[in-house]
């Protein structure tokens, strides 16, 4: 039938031939069902399948108080996506939403995620979210559910990007603010498994310019090894901290910004950190970075986390305790260095 004088196409159009295949995402949505119930929560009444995904709150807390997080895992997709590499990209994602949370002292109690295409590819979309399952896992939360989004137009062929968002939930009275810390308190470090998800815009144009492809021998293992290692989530190991009632005045995510960027951020009016760098040795992949990029030094702490990847500030006669409960988690912490009088924006390091 002509309309506007014009005769319309007779061969009826689908959203198929638009760039969507509603198949491929319902058969996404059958594998995420299954990965999801690995993560399940007894608090969780309804996830996956439905419009809202239902979670109450577990029952130990009197005053619950809600913490909330969201974000990326930035141009480390490049490098994941390029190099067929792409399990660890979601761990990596809950890694930089559950372990923001945590610093408040909050327990995380639900996941979900954004996972945005051109044209979906089940087979890598059920690796990306296998790896947050892994990573919902490692944190003790539930993913409760997420969105695929398949936008022809907006993607490059193979290209695919996330987001995640998480709530957690602490004791009102438990809140860990930082407003105790003082000058004569400790820091203790726990390592990172790498630049986890932060500064990789600096790192592919270092590794465009070294020339070095991923697969060169580093280490035990590959410069993708080191490069693509998926970010350590903290939850387990700093939760077992607070259970044991070890007097824990405040915690840092080392993240975009690297230490000093993050460290002080809890600390109040009047303090600053005195780090001593001689307390650990950072991890090769980053020595590699600065040499090939001819990187300042002020720039790599600015930059990266240097191998420390979370912080927790004690009175100095915890820190052995401390460390020994951490040392028993087996995770090898360090004592980083000391709040000194100062301001809180400044890091001194030494």
């Amino acid at each position: 039938m002509p309309v506007n004088g014009k005769t319309q196409p007779s061969v009826p159009l689908t959203y198929r031939d638009a760039g969507v295949d509603i198949d491929v995402g319902d058969a996404l949505v059958d594998d995420i069902k299954k990965i999801v119930r690995s993560t399940r929560r007894s608090e969780v009444l309804a996830g996956v399948g439905g419009f809202g995904a239902l979670v109450s709150l577990p029952k130990k807390y009197r005053q619950p108080i809600l913490v909330s997080g969201t974000d990326g895992v930035g141009t480390k997709l490049r490098l994941g996506i390029d190099s067929g590499r792409v399990v660890g990209l979601g761990q990596d994602l809950v890694g930089m939403c559950v372990n923001d949370v945590l610093v408040s002292g909050a327990e995380p109690l639900f996941f979900l995620d954004y996972y945005a295409t051109g044209k979906l590819d089940q087979r890598v979309a059920a690796q990306v979210i296998k790896g947050i399952a892994q990573g919902c896992k490692l944190a003790g939360c539930a993913l409760v559910g997420g969105e695929t989004a398949e936008m022809p137009g907006m993607y490059s062929e193979g290209d695919f990007d996330l987001a995640g968002f998480c709530v957690a939930v602490v004791e009102k009275k438990k809140i860990i603010d930082g407003s105790k810390i003082r000058p004569g308190d400790v820091m203790i470090a726990l390592p990172s498994s790498g630049p986890h998800s932060n500064g990789y815009s600096l790192v592919r144009k270092i590794l465009e310019r070294s020339g070095q492809p991923l697969d060169t021998p580093f280490g035990k293992g590959t410069l993708g090894d080191a490069l693509l290692a998926p970010t350590n989530i903290y939850v387990k190991p700093i939760l077992k901290l607070l259970e044991l009632g070890l007097p824990v005045r405040g915690m840092a995510h080392i993240t975009g910004g690297g230490i000093t960027g993050n460290l002080t951020r809890c600390f109040p009016k009047g303090c600053a950190a005195a780090v001593d760098v001689s307390g650990w040795k950072r991890p090769a992949v980053f020595d590699w970075l600065q040499q090939q990029g001819a990187v300042e030094q002020d720039e790599m702490w600015r930059v990266f986390n240097n191998g420390v990847g979370f912080v927790v500030v004690v009175p100095r006669l915890k820190a052995d305790e401390t460390l020994a409960a951490l040392k028993k988690q087996r995770i090898a912490a360090w004592m980083l260095g000391e709040v000194v009088k100062g301001k809180n924006d400044v890091v001194h390091y030494a």
